[in-house]
């Protein structure tokens, strides 16, 4: 059998496996990855294929120091397999790629594609060049060749969508390598934005999140401050969209034109994800934020005033180089303020590249590790007293499918509120399925969760959850995806759902 014909065998069609490191960015693009190689003839591999795919795919993530350790881990894993299994071929792609460019083929020689962020439509072209060629190809664009919207796409909801904003940040954070990988900040214009939203609701979308690297300085590269609230007020107008959410905004960007549309528009939802990365002054002056604690502190007031009930989330970096005791004990300070619903916290990661790799006076692991749990245990405490308060609400969830990973064994269901908190609820004895809205009272909270253990108070059935079945019934019969690419006339397009950032925000 030749090579051609090994790869082939299944159903006489080659497999492909995306694995994704990183932030919602990522997430988005690996779906465009996958519609990429479904549109090009390849078949999802079936879940838990572990490498036994004809084509494996690594979206990579460069924030953390760790992604390189876990990238070549995973491709000296694959490396027997690829000799065992003629055909099989592996790519990296993302920021890692874009990054490493040539050193990934000199460390990993088995490798048979390298793209980056700027060219991920060139994937399935790459692998076929490197089968006729039987050479790795490596090709690195050094700015965006096409926004990546006008790409086909894998969505892995039928419920939930991404819909990307714009692409690349403009700011200079001496910590983050991502502007350097990603580039400029580069916005789409909002009517094919909304005609991506539109398209995606007549598919039965009927929860999206805005997505972009700096999601609130929208409308910088189109000439308008305000384009990114009129953004949100217009997706209020989309009939069928019941819920808006939008990752990740800056606070330097955060005007007071956003707390007003987030407030007056029904379906955007009261969450505000919004990084912090210290609570220190001194400490925001060297990372080259551009807000002080004073700030970040009267804008999450401002959105309290106008919005009671908005949970808010944030990003914090701990053991950022020169932090001493007293900084610290600012962001301490800022998260007993602020009483975020819940923090995702990170160690300071020396990134190759950056300002702050090379700044003095870099913290001792240990110190860090101690703060980091100080933090930890802190917010904890506060996110289980934020979700006490809770208990005796009645709350509309939109039913979820994957997230509760005991639902199985408790008999359980899992959905997210309106203000994106997970809560399990009671499985009623009426079907419910994923993207169907239920009514519960909460009963019980824990630090990261909520339980409704009574009975379901109501059940309304949705299209949302007419597009989950469609698409369930489909997939059972051949797994084949949801592909959409740029809307045009009558077409329709792309995107799904997840939780923070990689604190690079």
């Amino acid at each position: 059998m030749s090579s051609i014909d090994r790869s082939q065998s299944v159903g006489g069609t080659r497999t492909y496996e995306v694995r994704t490191y990183g932030c919602q960015m990522n997430v988005h693009d690996s779906e465009r990855l996958s519609g990429l190689l479904e549109d090009a003839g390849y078949v999802r591999a079936p879940e838990g294929a572990d490498g036994d795919a004809d084509v494996v795919v690594f979206n990579t993530c460069a924030v953390r120091e760790n992604a390189d350790n876990k990238l070549y881990g995973n491709l000296g894993h694959l490396a027997p397999k690829k000799a065992s299994r003629p055909g099989m071929q592996i790519a990296v792609g993302g920021c890692l790629a874009q990054k490493d460019r040539d050193t990934i083929v000199k460390r990993a020689p088995w490798v048979d594609v390298v793209f980056g962020t700027h060219n991920i439509g060139k994937l399935p072209v790459l692998l076929e060049r490197a089968r006729v060629q039987e050479e790795a190809q490596v090709e690195i664009a050094e700015s965006l060749e096409a926004f990546p919207s006008t790409l086909p796409t894998r969505r892995e909801s039928a419920y939930a969508a991404w819909v990307s904003i714009s692409v690349g940040c403009n700011n200079t954070c001496t910590f983050c390598i991502v502007p350097a990988l990603r580039g400029k900040e580069k916005d789409r214009r909002p009517g094919d934005i909304l005609a991506e939203v539109e398209a995606l609701v007549a598919e039965g979308v009927s929860e999206i999140t805005l997505l972009g690297q700096n999601v609130n300085a929208y409308g910088s590269d189109i000439g308008d401050r305000e384009a990114f609230s009129k953004l949100l007020r217009a997706c209020g107008n989309i009939e069928g969209l019941e819920r808006v959410r939008f990752t990740s905004p800056h606070p330097r960007d955060f005007t007071d034109d956003v707390i007003t549309a987030m407030a007056e528009t029904p379906n955007a939802m009261p969450q505000l994800h919004m990084p912090l990365q210290s609570g220190s002054d001194p400490v925001l002056k060297a990372m080259r934020r551009s807000y002080r604690q004073e700030r970040y502190l009267g804008i999450i007031e401002k959105v309290r005033a106008a919005i009671p009930h908005a949970a808010i989330t944030t990003d914090i970096i701990v053991g950022f180089p020169g932090e001493t005791e007293e900084n610290f004990e600012q962001t301490l300070h800022v998260v007993r303020e602020a009483r975020f619903a819940q923090a995702f916290t990170f160690q300071y990661s020396k990134r190759p590249g950056t300002p702050a790799a090379e700044m003095e006076n870099q913290i001792p692991k240990a110190v860090v590790q101690e703060r980091y749990e100080r933090l930890v245990a802190l917010q904890e405490e506060i996110s289980w007293d934020e979700n006490k308060k809770q208990v005796g609400r009645t709350l509309e969830l939109m039913v979820a499918e994957g997230e509760g990973r005991k639902d199985g064994a408790t008999h359980r269901l899992s959905g997210r509120a309106p203000d994106n908190r997970l809560v399990h609820f009671t499985k009623p004895e009426q079907e419910v399925r994923p993207g169907d809205v239920v009514t519960v009272e909460i009963t019980y909270a824990a630090p990261h969760h909520l339980l409704a253990e009574g009975a379901v108070l109501d059940v309304r059935r949705t299209r949302a959850g007419d597009a989950w079945e469609k698409r369930n019934t489909a997939e059972q019969a051949k797994p084949a995806g949801v592909l959409l690419g740029l809307p045009k006339i009558g077409v329709p397009e792309p995107q799904p759902a997840v939780a923070s950032g990689c604190g690079c925000d």
